[in-house]
């Protein structure tokens, strides 16, 4: 396929606002709309595209719900500890003997594909765009998911050290645009035009890691980055043509906050919107 027709699909992260994205993508697998050439998502949205790409549809709800309810995983008493408040790890348990996650098939349905599962090197204090394999899937997204303060922090794959790529690329719409694509999805976990201030974690996190100046910076400037990424999207270059799925109000569960009917609701609410998007995406596409 020419570099001129490449689609991108972007899945922004969430926590439990995941929920609305896993809405989305079930109704892409159910209507079998996988037509994608780059692949790019954090945090959440990494667990999301997991199942997508593993073809199994209300998987990642039900992940996130037993992710809800599970007491090894979320525990105010850790909130001091390693581990964090929440333990990211047991994602691996999930995805393993719980809500098992078709590897073999996802490794398969990235063949001749490019992934970017986003990371923030913690040394160096950048954004990296992880490829994943067999080997190193669920590191790759542990370490995705690898909030600070609120989990352990930092996750180790490969010998380095990363953390939550929200912090250095929440929006990887531009290093998509940068691959090549010309056509670019995004799902959203935040209102569309929603832009961000300095945040208490931005603030004691650049405090925190003050003696390494790069990774200071990406703290610092946590908010600029995601805001210029809304820039990119809603005035992007004349050759790329970019969609948002977005919820138009703050969903029910929050980034730590949850219940099942919280998810549940906004996994239906992100059905629908998967539903809408592809409605008009036919017409597009017939017309």
């Amino acid at each position: 396929m020419s570099i001129s027709s490449k689609k991108a699909l972007i899945i922004q992260g969430g926590g439990f606002r995941t929920g609305f994205s896993a809405g989305v993508l079930d109704a892409f697998l159910e209507n079998n709309y996988s037509d994608f050439d780059i692949y790019a998502a954090n945090s959440g949205g990494a667990i999301a595209l997991s199942y997508f790409l593993g073809e199994q549809k209300k998987r990642c709800f039900e992940a996130i719900c037993y992710l809800a309810t599970h007491k090894q995983f979320l525990s105010y008493f850790r909130v001091l500890s390693d581990k964090g408040m929440m333990d990211v790890d047991c994602f691996h348990d999930v995805a393993t003997q719980h809500v098992t996650f078709e590897l073999s098939k996802a490794i398969q349905n990235i063949k001749h594909k490019q992934v970017g599962i986003v990371l923030t090197d913690i040394s160096l204090g950048r954004a990296v765009h992880y490829h994943p394999s067999v080997e190193t899937w669920m590191d790759a997204v542990i370490a995705s998911c690898t909030l600070p303060f609120v989990t352990k922090g930092r996750h180790n794959l490969n010998g380095k050290e990363y953390m939550d790529g929200a912090w250095s690329d929440p929006l990887p719409v531009q290093w998509a645009y940068e691959q090549g694509a010309k056509e670019i999805t995004v799902i959203r976990t935040l209102p569309p035009d929603l832009k961000m201030s300095l945040s208490w974690p931005d603030y004691f996190g650049a405090m925190y890691n003050r003696s390494n100046e790069a990774l200071k910076n990406i703290f610092k400037n946590n908010h600029l980055t995601y805001n210029n990424s809304i820039d990119f999207i809603n005035n992007p270059p004349k050759d790329v043509k970019i969609v948002q799925i977005a919820p138009e109000r703050q969903l029910t569960a929050g980034t730590y906050t949850n219940s099942i009917e919280a998810i549940t609701k906004d996994y239906n609410f992100g059905f629908q919107k998967g539903l809408a998007f592809l409605s008009l995406e036919h017409y597009h596409t017939s017309s």
